[in-house]
Order: structure tokens, then C-alpha cells, then sequence
């Protein structure tokens, strides 16, 4: 079984996967360097959802546009 197979295999087999210790583990466990990460991947998703509001017509979507903020924020304890 190839690398990716296996990969494929385990994700949709497998148990629900801990995001969060996913992410310290991919930045071996730098916190900083996973919540910069995570920091710079919200600024260019932001960077594409304007160019996407820009670029479609309200008619596109029956007048439902994008938000830029989330409706509302939740804390995980």
C-alpha cells in the first residue's frame, strides 16, 4: 500500500482526528509557530474572500453575500 493509500485508509477509517494536537504536532509542537501559521492562514483566506465578493454579482448567489466575521465566536475550555 502507497504512502497516500494508506493515508486515505487512515483518515476515513480512523477515529475523529484531534485538530488542534494535529496542528502542534506538523510544527513540532511549537506553539507560536502554529498559531502564526494558523494567523497568516486566516489573513489569506480573508485576502480571498474579498476578491471573491468582488469578483461575483448578488444575482449569483440570490443576494446572499460573504462575511467577513463569523456571526458569533466560541471559546473552547
Amino acid at each position: 500500500m502507497s504512502t497516500i493509500d494508506a493515508i486515505a485508509h487512515d483518515t476515513q477509517y480512523s477515529e475523529p482526528v484531534d485538530e488542534i494536537a494535529a496542528a502542534l504536532a506538523f510544527h513540532n509542537g511549537d506553539v507560536r509557530a502554529t498559531i502564526g501559521m494558523l494567523i497568516e492562514d486566516c489573513r489569506h483566506l480573508r485576502e480571498q474572500l474579498a476578491l471573491t465578493q468582488i469578483a461575483m454579482s448578488i444575482g449569483f448567489t440570490r443576494g446572499w453575500t460573504p462575511s467577513f466575521e463569523r456571526d458569533a465566536i466560541t471559546r473552547r475550555d
